[in-house]
Formats: C-alpha cells, structure tokens, sequence
C-alpha cells in the first residue's frame, strides 16, 4: 500500500492509504492517525477518520502546509509496524427484515432500481448466487460485521462483512438515488452496509428496518445521553433477526428509556482474524453470548 497526500482547500490536507477498503487499510489510517494525535502537532484543530483514509484540518497561520503534510510522513513508519489490535466492543443489533415501510418505499422507486419488477432483496440474492431471499438473509446476518466508519450523515455507520473476501456480499446502489429513505433502514451498497440514522435521501439497496435508533441530537435515548451518536469505527455488529412484534416491543421499551443493547467489550487481532476468520467470528459471538 502506498499512503497518498492531498490538500483540500487551504485548512485540510487528506491523507488516503489505499483506493480500495480493506482491514489492513483501516488498521494502518487508524494507526497514523493515532499517531498523528498522540504527536499533538501545533496547529492541528481536528482529525476526521473514513474508512481507509481519514483527514486533518489544520491552521496555516501556525502550521504552514508543506509542514504539516511533512509532519505526518514522518510518523508513516511507525502505523506501519504498529500492533494490529484493537480493544472495540461487539453489539447486538435487531432488525426485522422485510419490514412493511422499508418495502413499501422500495416499491414506490422501482423505476430507479435495476431490477424494476423484484424488490430489494431479490436482486441482492440473485446477483451473489443465492437461491432464495432466505439464504441470502442468513448470509447477510449470520457473521459479525466491522464498523470502518462513521459519518457522511450524521451517526450513520459503514460495516464491513468479516469473510474471506470471495464470500463477501456485495450489492450496487440504486442506479438514481432514492428521494425517501425511512430512518433506522438496513441495507448495502458496494460492499459496505449501513443504518440510516435519519430519514432521508439514499441509494442503498434496502433489507429491512432496526428499532434501536443510533443518532439522537436530543439525547433523550437513555443509552444516547452521554454522546448523541452511538457508533464509533471499530465496533462490530451482529445482526439479530426479529418479527413484527419483537421489533414492536423493543420500540415500546425504547421509548420507555428501559431499553439496553446488548454489548460485549472484545479484543479485535487483525492477524489472529486473518490466520482464523472462522475461530475468530466464533470467539467474538462467544463473548456477546456470554453477557
């Protein structure tokens, strides 16, 4: 992998460590761009972290920009040779999938979809070989996935499948986007999940639907009260299957304030994964299974 350097405006130089995402990838920008907090460079105001590549803003009236772009070269050796793990956590999270909203919107915008007569769901199991919508939900939420980034809409979180990556889904967005997306939708894109935090536009193809809300600016959730967004980059999702009224009922205790997510704190080993992505995906659902 070859780290590219770019400035954005005269405030932001972007920093990219590979076009395509990947584990190694996120590990390496998580490593530099720790390293380039931990150096606490004068001049730095903010770092924001994508998913193979992040961006930091800076003052040029401290910092010129060929400096603080030399700055950060310097500490590429060190994320490079740094300890591949991660303390994260491992959350639970519901989804009753083929939901009544999520489908009646993918309905209304058939003409902008590249299966016009199917759904959502058909398409997706299709064009990754399965043969019916049933086995292709349980590929989809069967195995952990990696959070790699959270942003782009407020809260929203992008997953990562964690596969051997020939068995990866992967699923392209709509051809147009949608006009109308309901919030807490489930769905892909490329091969990144995610939740829509809000209601809103969006060109995922859309799976099914999350009572348990992410973003909450209010702060009104009982879990959302310390920070208003419930995401960070490193967590890792499994996805629970529930029914109407599974879903019903945690919305209900949701808005009662007597809802918790089931979380577990977890070690994340890249080279443990990569030498074992069975026996890791097993010992991360042992720990969530043990709370």
């Amino acid at each position: 992998m070859k780290t590219r350097y770019s400035f954005g405006g005269d405030e932001h130089v972007y920093v990219e460590i590979d076009e395509e995402m990947s584990l190694e990838a996120f590990f390496i920008a998580l490593s530099l761009r720790n390293a380039v907090a931990e150096a606490e460079i004068p001049g730095v105001t903010e770092i924001c972290p994508a998913n193979a590549s992040f961006e930091v803003r800076f003052d040029p009236d401290v910092i010129a920009p060929e400096e603080i772009m030399a700055r950060i070269k310097e500490l590429e050796h060190k994320a490079e040779v740094s300890d591949k793990r991660l303390e994260t956590r491992i959350i639970e999270i519901p989804v009753y999938f083929q939901d009544p909203w999520t489908h009646e919107t993918l309905m209304r915008f058939r003409e902008r979809h590249q299966d016009p007569t199917g759904s959502d769901l058909d398409y997706a199991a299709r064009i990754n070989g399965y043969d019916s919508v049933e086995a292709f939900l349980e590929a989809f939420h069967s195995q952990p996935w990696f959070v790699s980034m959270v942003g782009f809409v407020a809260g929203l979180p992008f997953l990562y499948q964690l596969v051997e990556r020939e068995k990866q889904i992967q699923v392209p967005k709509y051809l147009r986007p949608r006009t109308d997306t309901p919030k807490l939708s489930v769905g892909i894109g490329g091969c990144f999940a995610c939740i829509y935090s809000v209601r809103g536009a969006g060109g995922y193809q859309l799976f099914g639907i999350t009572p348990m809300p992410i973003y909450d600016p209010t702060q009104t959730v009982s879990y959302l009260k310390d920070f208003m967004v419930f995401f960070r980059p490193g967590d890792i999702v499994k996805w629970k299957p529930v029914d109407r009224a599974e879903y019903e009922r945690i919305e209900a205790a949701v808005a009662a304030g007597t809802y918790t997510p089931r979380i577990a704190p977890v070690t994340f080993d890249l080279d443990a994964f990569n030498a074992d992505i069975a026996g890791t995906n097993a010992n991360l659902m042992e720990a969530l299974n043990g709370i």
